[in-house]
């Protein structure tokens, strides 16, 4: 494509393919492009004219993917408040970005298959899950034994889990922030033992 900036309406077209692109992916890895088309509410060739074939959308899916997550986590402002309320508001934007997240890390292979063209550069003024983990065990809200690391895989596989059960069926989808929350506070929030 070219570095000139796309109109409104080739704009919205291309997030639409994206979007059901990870949406799509995250649920059937071998999902066909016709598939991400339907979902997507265009023709194949519409389809095409912005991808020219599966890897590129792949890749441009993972990249957009991570500046979505980007977004969701920078609009949660996880840097202000107490530690405990910019959790719960962190993981209120990441189930909302929970096909983004089931598509990125669902699969090992979609990451390694993408990284030799790989275009997400993090925004270093977006705030971190890490740093927001350390700022809370530094107030003694989140549990200090646990590592920053280690309590950031606990969270991602809760939200990853909930928004697997509402795929299932299991949870309906409004209960998945609450489930994940009060999940994530018995184990990990000091004080509640």
């Amino acid at each position: 494509m070219s570095d000139t900036p796309e109109s409104g309406t080739r704009s919205r077209t291309r997030r639409a393919i994206l979007g059901a692109a990870a949406s799509v992916l995250a649920r059937d890895r071998g999902a066909t492009l016709a598939d991400i088309a339907e979902a997507a509410q265009v023709g194949r060739s519409t389809l095409h004219r912005y991808f020219p074939d599966r890897k590129v959308l792949v890749d441009a899916a993972v990249t957009d993917s991570f500046q979505v997550v980007e977004r969701s986590t920078a609009g949660a402002a996880i840097d202000q408040g107490p530690p405990l309320e910019a959790m719960r508001r962190l993981i209120a934007a990441m189930v909302d970005v929970g096909d983004r997240l089931a598509f990125l890390f669902g699969d090992p292979r979609v990451l390694e298959e993408a990284t030799d063209c790989f275009e997400f550069e993090p925004d270093p003024s977006v705030p971190t899950t890490i740093g927001l983990i350390e700022r809370g065990q530094a107030e003694g809200v989140f549990d200090p034994e646990l590592g920053a690391e280690w309590i950031q895989q606990v969270l991602w596989a809760l939200v990853y889990t909930g928004w697997e059960a509402a795929e299932k069926g299991q949870l309906p989808r409004h209960g998945v922030t609450p489930a994940v929350i009060r999940t994530f506070e018995n184990g990990v929030v000091t004080g509640k033992r």
